[in-house]
């Protein structure tokens, strides 16, 4: 079963809109399967009652968006049955990191006395403001926040790159000074060999063609190998080319 470790709770119609663009970033960052936002995750069809207590259960941190009706929603709040409420309560049952995300500029830090008692302790929780005008600074500290509480977490955006199969060669020379030594075989067309400012000996050894394009080169060019050899420039020292062996028939009857 998958597990969505970041809930995203929220109130339709009053900080939705940023529900869904911290999703959409933790989406970004750490993947699909490890956001759930209701109206995102529950399938057409599906209970939903029954999906927001599994995922809230699996998860591992509950980030609760509240914007600038929600503490006004007096009556909203203080019906158990109300599921914002709900989902904070479940938290605290589970005894989840709860983090208040406050949804606008002007949103100020809750107050007790504004809250039913069963959800008190969020105005002793500290809250990430968030202003849309800048996310981005919203979004940093909500992903840092998640990554502290969620370690297991692997941020997409950072993830290091692939390391290249273990047959190619990638091969880029500047102002060499003293020997560059290129030796292996390769099957095919080796692509471009580039050497700048060279005033030292150059070797390459293996199979495939070899382009040579730099001008006033001077130094020793030495290439052996099965393939075609193809040099552009100046040539201010001696070009040696070796490719396959002798054939020993070839000379037979002369």
């Amino acid at each position: 079963m998958t597990v969505e470790e970041i809930f995203i709770n929220y109130r339709t119609g009053d900080g939705e809109k940023t529900a869904a663009l911290i999703d959409q970033e933790l989406v970004r960052r750490f993947g699909r399967d490890h956001v759930f936002r209701a109206s995102r995750s529950i399938a057409p069809g599906q209970a939903y009652p029954a999906a927001l207590l599994r995922a809230l259960r699996g998860s591992c941190v509950l980030l609760a968006v509240i914007g600038p009706e929600w503490v006004n929603s007096q009556t909203r709040l203080r019906d158990p049955q109300d599921w914002v409420r709900k989902e904070i309560e479940e938290a605290f049952a589970c005894a989840l990191p709860v983090v208040p995300v406050l949804d606008g500029r002007r949103m100020g830090r809750l107050n007790k006395a504004q809250l039913p008692p069963e959800l008190a302790l969020l105005a002793d929780i500290q809250s990430i403001p968030f202003d849309t005008a800048d996310p981005e600074s919203g979004f940093g500290r909500i992903v840092d926040a998640v990554a502290d509480i969620v370690p297991v977490l692997t941020d997409l955006t950072r993830a290091e790159p692939q390391d290249p199969a273990p047959d190619s060669v990638n091969n880029s020379i500047d102002d060499v000074s003293g020997t560059a030594v290129q030796a292996r075989d390769f099957a095919g067309d080796v692509g471009r060999f580039v050497i700048k400012d060279t005033r030292a000996s150059t070797i390459h050894t293996g199979t495939g063609d070899i382009y040579q394009h730099s001008r006033h080169v001077s130094g020793d060019r030495h290439f052996s190998g099965n393939g075609m050899t193809y040099f552009e420039g100046d040539n201010h020292g001696g070009v040696r080319n070796q490719f396959g062996e002798a054939d020993p028939h070839k000379d037979e009857g002369r």
